[in-house]
């Protein structure tokens, strides 16, 4: 239940954000090799906005594992994420 809490609050906090925001937001994780719980909430309700929103992640998520080695920046024109190397 608490897991859930955790969640949540990320998500309706990513849920206020235009597409920038949560880009930079994705952006700041980028490097971060740290882990807790928390970040797990964190990192999985950031992806799932991009995706209730139909941005295309395949640049940074496979479905299982989020990658945070590079960057990202938004293209509008293709409603997805590209890798900013």
């Amino acid at each position: 239940m608490q897991q859930y809490i955790y969640y949540t609050k990320y998500a309706l906090q990513f849920a206020d954000m235009q597409i920038p925001e949560l880009v930079t937001v994705f952006n700041r994780q980028v490097g971060n090799t740290g882990w807790t719980g928390m970040r797990a909430y964190h990192d999985h309700a950031l992806i799932d906005e991009f995706q209730r929103r139909g941005i295309n992640t395949k640049c940074i998520y496979d479905g299982h594992v989020i990658c945070f080695a590079h960057p990202v920046t938004y293209d509008l024109t293709n409603n997805k994420l590209i890798l900013v190397n």
